[in-house]
């Protein structure tokens, strides 16, 4: 068990800052004045992450922090921490570990005893979300699928069921093959493309899957797909099936009802009329 006081401790602390997703505008003071006051800044993509600092004249040292460097880099921000210096992370945009790296770091900065602190703000999979129109809980953030269309459609295979509100992020260039996925899977459902959020040409598209693909040529920037739950209702195997008529209404007989009665419940029960389970009952 671990109690973390996220103020007041002794301890360098790792950081998590989101950052804007298009819109400088929704930069956070508390989010600037952390990566100003931080020894280091590891960045996703260090050229992204210049952009933005010198935009807020945020002058911290920036450090590469990705996903094909992630093993050596945490044993280097592990050793920034352990001399005492706190610590940024950031992604591109939005907020750190949703579908970008950095939860081996903090796994191995909690192992480590040191504090983990985010400092909240814009998630493209929330914005699509509360502007979607869909049932916003529960919902069920999922991120990128694979790639290739039989492992992609065995994902959704396993997502078929699921009553809550589906959130994606997508490649404009695989959105049409993974509708048409969808589509196989999932049956004609509404969906949402949320496009370009928070950026001068932010769009909402919204309708069922066939409608958005009729409607759809070439999709540009950053996309979130939502696709509303499963809301069929599941099947209940019925305690009678397999019993023979006569069977069934005893059962009901033996537990109080008059004939009459227990016929009327068999005919609601089988979905027949009490007239027809009448006559086969006494073999009219």
């Amino acid at each position: 068990m671990q109690i973390q006081k996220s103020f007041g401790h002794s301890k360098a602390t790792l950081f998590l800052v989101s950052t804007p997703i298009g819109n400088l505008s929704d930069m956070t003071p508390r989010a600037v004045e952390t990566l100003k006051s931080v020894a280091v800044i590891a960045s996703e993509d260090t050229r992204v992450t210049k952009k933005l600092c010198n935009y807020f004249e945020i002058v911290t040292p920036l450090i590469s922090y990705h996903e094909h460097n992630k093993h050596q880099k945490t044993e280097a921000i592990l050793g920034r921490l352990a001399n005492g210096d706190d610590v940024a992370l950031v992604s591109d945009a939005g907020m750190p570990l949703i579908s970008d790296p950095g939860d081996q770091l903090v796994d191995s900065a909690l192992a480590a005893g040191y504090a983990v602190v985010p400092i909240p703000g814009v998630n493209a999979a929330l914005t699509a979300l509360v502007a979607s129109g869909l049932t916003p809980q529960p919902f069920l953030f999922y991120g990128f699928l694979e790639r290739q269309k039989s492992k992609k459609r065995a994902e959704l295979s396993t997502l078929q069921a699921t009553p809550a509100t589906l959130i994606f992020y997508e490649s404009p260039h695989r959105l049409k093959e993974t509708l048409v996925s969808m589509l196989e899977v999932f049956g004609n459902r509404q969906v949402v493309i949320a496009r370009e959020l928070t950026k001068m040409f932010e769009e909402f598209l919204r309708g069922t899957i066939v409608e958005v693909l009729d409607y759809l040529t070439e999709v540009k920037g950053e996309v979130v797909l939502l696709v509303a739950g499963n809301q069929d209702e599941p099947e209940v195997d019925a305690w009678w099936e397999g019993l023979q008529l006569h069977d069934h209404v005893n059962h009901y007989v033996a537990e109080g009802m008059k004939a009459n009665a227990a016929i009327k419940q068999v005919a609601i029960d089988l979905g027949r009329t009490r007239q027809d389970v009448y006559k086969e009952y006494h073999h009219e």
